[in-house]
């Protein structure tokens, strides 16, 4: 048994001598010693005070190829120092809060409209054509007195107006009428040629004419009465609206005949209607339009070439 066990003994050292290395066969590579550490002015920042990396303890082992090199430590930068605060500005004072206003504000003012263009001036007479003007308005029988000039502004106004009470003999104007002497003189010829001969014939049992009815001699307007447009010949003494005409038996007021009516009185206004236009430049029977449906409307307006305005009821 002590045989066995010492026969043991001896084999096991035996391998342990045969699977050592021979005695002069050296390493492939030899031990790699540390890595010397830097020195301080290698490592450290002189101007923070800051420690360099540790690098000790930080060697490859030898063999190992695939451990990769760490990167440097990153040296951190210092913080700097707040800058020193200045004094702020005063703070402005608010300015008090205002009230708001009761009323709105006032629209912005518009542009002024254009001027319109100035009136014309008042009709010169001729004195010449007016003094024989007066002679002949006498010669019909009229009743008239002369007045001072009128002047209204915005050309409106007579040069040398009358007042005429009576166109003919016996004839009224009710009510008395101011009006250039043209005028007067025109209505008076027709009047005694035309009027009065043909309510003769149409109107026997009437009796005489004894007064016209008249509804409008000089006033300053308009045409139309409108606030805008054109000046109407009413505020230049040269037109005259006849709302009818007294008999010694009764009355005749200016109406709208058609044509078709088959009567002496349908026939008198005709006439009346269609004569005038033989002593005055615009007539405008009863019914020519809105504003003359109970009047006829005369006046002496001068056109080129003596052209005349004669309209019939509509």
């Amino acid at each position: 048994m002590r045989c066995k066990t010492l026969l043991l003994a001896l084999s096991l050292i035996c391998l342990s001598g045969a699977s050592l290395p021979p005695k002069d066969a050296l390493p492939e590579q030899g031990p790699i010693p540390d890595s010397k550490p830097k020195t301080a002015t290698d490592t450290s920042d002189t101007s923070s005070g800051v420690k360099g990396p540790d690098t000790k303890g930080d060697v490859s082992k030898p063999g190992d190829t695939s451990a990769p090199v760490p990167a440097p430590e990153t040296v951190p930068v210092p913080t700097p120092s707040p800058a020193a605060p200045t004094s702020a500005p005063a703070p402005t004072p608010a300015s008090p809060a205002q009230a708001p206003s009761a009323e709105p504000a006032p629209a912005p003012t518009p542009a002024p409209a254009p001027a319109p263009p100035p009136p014309p001036p008042i009709m010169t007479e001729d004195p010449q054509a007016y003094n024989q003007c007066l002679t002949d308005l006498k010669a019909a029988g009229a009743q008239f007195t002369e007045r001072p000039r009128i002047d209204d502004g915005d050309g409106c106004g007579i040069d040398k107006p009358l007042e005429v009470t009576e166109i003919l003999p016996g004839v009224s104007l009710k009510p008395k009428a101011t009006l250039r002497c043209a005028a007067a003189l025109e209505l008076s010829e027709w009047m005694r040629t035309l009027v009065i001969p043909a309510a003769d014939q149409a109107l026997p049992d009437k009796g005489r004419l004894t007064a016209v009815d008249q509804a409008s001699s000089y006033i300053c307007r308009n045409r139309n009465s409108r606030s805008d447009g054109k000046m109407s010949e009413h505020a230049k003494g040269n037109a005259l609206d006849i709302a009818g005409f007294e008999f010694e038996k009764g009355d005749v007021p200016m109406k709208i005949v058609p044509d078709s009516e088959p009567t002496l009185p349908g026939a008198f206004q005709r006439t009346i209607n269609s004569s005038a236009c033989l002593y005055f430049t615009t007539v405008l029977a009863p019914g020519a339009d809105e504003t003359h449906k109970d009047h006829m409307h005369l006046d002496l307006i001068k056109r080129r070439n003596d052209y005349r305005v004669c309209q019939e009821p509509n």
